[in-house]
């Protein structure tokens, strides 16, 4: 066989035959396969850890539908996110960095769909996340926030001032953290570096505004809106500074005027070494210290290079880059460009971007007044800019807003020209006040001379605008006061001054101001007065329009009363300012009003709470003098119960240091308080009564309101529990100042007058009054006092009516029981210092002549009496009277079964009379 046939035999062809099937081939692959149905009826339950949404979806799987290509997803995730975050708020708590994230993510996104989605989202989380929770993320925040403003899309860049706008309002602190990128993005946003022509390298950029024909809305809009929100930015710095000031009149540094909660001090507590006073050198509660030292914050210690507006260098570069872009969108928006022929009238649109460029300098000259080296930084910026913005803003100044708005009904607000506002409510007012505060600023004393043409220019529209009759807010109010404070400041002699403090006098006149502007008139009115108290200690000059107003204090104080609380603390501080400068005008009129405030019934005193009736009682060691009738007023004031004890106390010692028995040992003024009347004050407070109201008790018969007996002539009148506690506590005030003046006789004889006079003879009187009686006798009496007959027989009877009342007290009657211990410790007193008194009460005790009922009470009264030590010598003395009392009331219970407190009688009897012991003890007594 040749080769050729071999070959051929090695690669025969298999011949298939028909119907036959055809054979495996050895390396073939078997590709059959069984399928089973299997259930899965776990996996399609609901997740039972994480909360769903309609839609069952949990947070993990909308988070991981956020980087799904798809924009429709993406937005369908994000409100499925708010749906399920708003029904389930604790989700937050627990994936906050994942939602953040993610959140933050879409910032960039191209569709304007997820990013409005996202914009809504991250409102509703700022309502929900606390600033502390985000603080940890929000650098990534941020970042995405930079990256969007800086983004090439020119719709991107729009949404995020939607984003700026919710942060801001909710992270403020946090998002100016980050000023040095964000005030970066801002200057990006409307303008883009050049080149400068005159500079021959390229080491130094500068910057002009840019034209993007692609946008929305046209140039100067757009740059109204960045510009809005780099002033809400700068604001935020401004209202986040360590030292924050207010705008306006409250931002000047050497505001000497601020209101202080002062330090109350009571001297027993600090005479007894229980309450320590620490003195600063400059008032106040907190101690400044004068130093050229400033501590830095934490921030710029752990990251330097982040020190954003704080540091003076950072501040000067944006200021260099911004203020000529700022100056060009001023002169796009100016009347010369706008509107040639309306002069300085200007249109709605113009007026919002010139009131942010004026705005956003107003804040970064704030922000240069924040650092050490003040002086120096204004001179920077008046060498820089001055000429510019006496060039641009100066130009058509005054500016007025172009009358475009309808007007519907007569209002006089409506017409007046400094109410006219816009269709965004910015009024041409504050534009042109917040100008005459950036000029200002730039002038000084030494400059006077070279910028006294355009400072007459602002002087001539501050005086116009205080004198016209508008109707102000508080806003233009308090800038308008800042540039009056400071036109004064610059130039401060009297000519120039005086026509400034009428005009803000003319608007003080106004009626129905509101409480905000006229509190900061007060303020501006109490700093201009200190400042020239301090300056007229050399050179006395004062201002008659100042005069005028302090002199005014008093009454708009009387006539204000209740309907505005806070406002009367202002006036009450600024008035014991002035009177504690014995300034003569202003303690004239509180001298002549003194009657309508310190009126008990409807006077200031009564109405105001009780910190504000603290300093008006503080104004009394102020007034000149102190007539019979206010001191009248003020013991009606102690007595009524509207103001507390303590504060009575207060009123009490400082009338005792205006008379004659202060012991002063330099002369006090004359005349103050006469001693008549001050005697007279004493005693009527110390009845507690007036001679009307004694007068109506009169009347009063049977329970529950009188306490009577048949044995004494004198019915007791029960007062309050409280009406009580306070007349007793001024009780005790008062019977301190009584053993403080030198003669006790002659004081306790013209006690002794009073009560003669006004008490004896009366049948009802107050058991407060009866019980202040005896406490005040107890205090002032010694061996050199004589007590008439009269007034031994009205306190004998006033004893036993006391001790009756005190005897007969329900157990379940727990307001009087608590009168019990007082009452009964002076009738004791009494009892105990005056022997005839103790036994004109025996005498009087007449058990023929009363019921049967009250024989337990008489026999319990003198087994008290015999019980205790205080009295056991005085009742050994009248032993025949207690014997002969104790007889007649056997007399009465003759024939009848002996009852126990009859057996108690008997036996006290004869263990502390009838055996005569020498040396007694004293016995608790137990009532």
């Amino acid at each position: 066989m040749t080769k050729k046939r071999k070959r051929q035999e090695d690669f025969q062809k298999v011949k298939l035959k028909v119907g036959k099937k055809k054979p495996k081939l050895e390396n073939a692959t078997d590709t059959t396969f069984k399928t089973k149905a299997i259930q899965i009826p776990e996996q399609l339950k609901e997740d039972g850890v994480l909360p769903t949404q309609n839609r069952k979806l949990n947070i993990k799987d909308l988070l991981s539908q956020m980087h799904h290509y798809s924009p429709g997803v993406k937005h369908n995730a994000l409100l499925g996110l708010k749906e399920l975050l708003s029904q389930y708020p604790f989700v937050i708590d627990a994936h906050l960095s994942s939602i953040i994230s993610e959140v933050a993510a879409v910032f960039t996104d191209k569709d304007s769909s997820v990013r409005g989605a996202a914009v809504h989202l991250l409102q509703f989380l700022a309502s929900k996340i606390r600033a502390e929770q985000i603080a940890p993320f929000f650098p990534l925040v941020s970042a995405h926030l930079s990256s969007a403003m800086t983004h090439i899309s020119e719709g991107i860049q729009e949404d995020s001032l939607k984003v700026l706008d919710v942060l801001l309002e909710a992270y403020p602190a946090l998002l100016t953290d980050r000023s040095v990128i964000l005030l970066k993005n801002f200057v990006e946003l409307i303008s883009h570096q050049q080149l400068s022509k005159r500079l021959k390298s390229r080491d130094k950029l500068s910057w002009m505004l840019s034209v993007n024909p692609n946008r929305r809305v046209t140039s100067q809009q757009w740059r109204l809106n960045v510009l809005t929100r780099l002033k809400k930015f700068l604001q935020a710095v401004v209202d986040g500074s360590s030292d924050t000031e207010d705008e306006g009149l409250q931002e000047q540094k050497d505001n000497s005027h601020s209101v202080r909660n002062p330090i109350c001090i009571s001297w027993k507590l600090h005479a007894n070494n229980q309450q320590h006073i620490q003195l600063f050198e400059s008032g106040g509660l907190r101690p400044k210290t004068n130093s050229s030292f400033r501590l830095r914050s934490l921030t710029s210690v752990m990251d330097g290079a982040e020190n954003g507006l704080s540091s003076a260098e950072n501040l000067k570069g944006f200021i260099e880059i911004i203020i000529p872009l700022l100056i060009e969108c001023w002169i796009e928006a100016s009347p010369a460009q706008s509107a040639p022929i309306l002069g300085n009238i200007l249109e709605s649109e113009s007026q919002q971007l010139m009131h942010q460029v004026l705005s956003i300098i107003h804040l970064l000259w704030k922000l240069t007044k924040r650092h050490d080296e003040t002086y120096k930084m204004e001179l920077w910026l008046r060498m820089n800019y001055l000429v510019d913005f006496k060039h641009h803003f100066m130009r058509h100044f005054p500016y007025s807003l172009q009358d475009t708005v309808k007007h519907k009904k007569k209002d006089p607000c409506k017409s007046n020209r400094n109410c006219m506002k816009s269709s965004n409510n910015i009024d041409h007012l504050l534009l042109n006040l917040t100008l005459c505060d950036i000029m200002v600023s730039l002038a000084s004393t030494s400059t006077l001379q070279t910028d006294s043409g355009w400072l007459d220019m602002i002087r001539k529209f501050v005086t116009d605008t205080l004198q016209d009759g508008s109707k102000l807010n508080s806003k233009q109010v308090n800038r308008l006061l800042g540039v009056t404070w400071r036109l004064m400041q610059i130039q401060q002699n009297k000519v120039a001054t005086e026509p400034l403090i009428k005009a803000v006098y003319t608007l003080y006149q106004q009626r129905n101001l509101l409480f905000p502007v006229r509190t900061l008139l007060l303020k501006f009115f109490s700093r201009v007065y200190q400042k020239e108290d301090l300056r007229t200690q050399r050179i006395r000059s004062r201002s008659k329009v100042l005069s005028r107003w302090l002199a005014g204090l008093p009454q708009q104080l009387a006539l204000l009363g209740l309907r505005n609380p806070e406002l009367s603390n202002q006036l009450i501080d600024i008035i014991h300012s002035a009177a504690s400068r014995s300034n003569k005008e202003l303690l004239q009129s509180l001298q002549a009003t003194a009657a309508q405030i310190y009126d008990p019934l409807e006077g200031t005193l009564v109405l105001l709470p009780a910190e504000a009736q603290r300093r008006l009682v503080q104004l009394v060691y102020f007034l000149p003098c102190l007539p019979a009738s206010l001191l009248a007023c003020l013991s009606r004031c102690c007595i009524m119960g509207r103001m507390s004890s303590d504060l009575a106390a207060t009123l009490i010692g400082i009338l005792h240091m205006r008379s004659s028995f202060a012991g002063w040992k330099c002369q006090v003024q004359d005349n103050s308080v006469n001693d008549v009347d001050y005697f007279s004050f004493l005693f009527s407070t110390l009845i507690g009564f007036s001679r009307e109201e004694l007068t109506s008790l009169q009347g009063i018969r049977g329970k529950p309101h009188i306490s009577q007996t048949q044995l004494s002539p004198i019915r007791l009148y029960l007062t309050d529990l409280d009406q009580f506690l306070h007349h007793w506590a001024v009780t005790e005030v008062i019977c301190h100042s009584l053993s403080t003046i030198p003669s006790q006789s002659q004081c306790f004889d013209i006690l002794q007058t009073g009560i003669c006079k006004y008490l004896v003879g009366l049948v009802v009187i107050p058991d407060s009054t009866a019980g202040s009686v005896l406490c005040a006798i107890n205090k002032l009496l010694d061996q050199a006092c004589i007590i008439s007959e009269n007034l031994h027989r009205f306190l004998a009877s006033c004893c036993y009516s006391l001790l009756y009342f005190l005897l007969t007290i329900d157990r379940e009657d727990a307001e009087h029981l608590q009168k019990r211990d007082m009452l009964w410790r002076s009738c004791i007193s009494a009892l105990a210092l005056l022997p005839r008194l103790l036994r004109l009460m025996l005498q009087s005790l007449q058990v023929s002549r009363i019921c049967r009922e009250e024989l337990p009470v008489v026999a319990q009264l003198l087994r008290l009496l015999m019980q205790h030590g205080q009295l056991r010598s005085h009742m050994i003395t009248n032993e025949f009277l207690v014997q002969q009392i104790i007889k007649d009331i056997m007399t009465l219970k003759s024939g009848e079964v002996q009852e126990q407190w009859l057996t108690d009688l008997h036996y006290c009897f004869n263990v502390y009379l009838a055996s005569h012991p020498q040396t007694p003890g004293p016995i608790n007594t137990v009532y």
